[in-house]
């Protein structure tokens, strides 16, 4: 047995933290699968990684998009990390999960109270569930994370944000059809 890091995961006040085990010395088990040795060594370069943050403890974790099959789990308190749903953000994660991110993300400024958000709601999670890996999509509540939304100058709700590389790349307010959104978000 050889023990190996099998999870990475960056805390809310932004430091990495690991999660140990003991482990077969042919293959790490890492928090998204098996790994062989020389992948634990030197990950690919052309592998999708992208920050989330967990629905659980908040933790940030770092997952392959390419292996979110694989059931990711976060690396602090090992609740599933579910891609194919939209993901909370608050004021603490939103910059870091937006900006790491390899795909577009599109986030849905809602608050609870607001009718036409909750109409959207679904809208947002068949997206979710179509664009699993492709994508990711995210939900940030503006009640609560006051600070992003003016930073955004979201002003009504629902507001649909679409980013790319850290960069708004469009926007729509209200309740909008499907195909519109498909179209913000820019994923085949």
């Amino acid at each position: 047995m050889v023990r190996v890091p099998w999870g990475r995961a960056v805390r809310p006040n932004g430091q990495w933290g690991y999660a140990m085990g003991n482990r077969p010395a042919g293959g790490a088990v890492c928090n998204l699968g098996v790994m062989t040795a020389s992948e634990s060594a030197a990950p690919s370069a052309a592998s999708r990684k992208a920050t989330v943050p967990c629905p659980a403890c908040q933790t940030l974790n770092r997952v392959d998009l390419d292996r979110i099959a694989a059931g990711p789990r976060c690396a602090s308190c090992r609740e599933p990390l579910a891609l194919d749903r939209p993901m909370a953000l608050t004021d603490a994660t939103f910059a870091r999960v937006v900006a790491d991110a390899p795909v577009p993300v599109l986030v849905d400024f809602y608050a609870d109270w607001c009718g036409p958000c909750r109409v959207m709601a679904p809208q947002v999670e068949a997206i979710a569930r179509r664009h699993a890996g492709r994508a990711l999509v995210a939900k940030l509540d503006t009640d609560r994370s006051q600070g992003t939304a003016m930073r955004f100058g979201i002003r009504s709700i629902p507001a649909l944000v679409a980013f790319r590389e850290g960069r708004e790349s469009g926007r729509e307010v209200g309740v909008v059809p499907a195909a519109r959104v498909e179209a913000l978000l820019g994923v085949g």
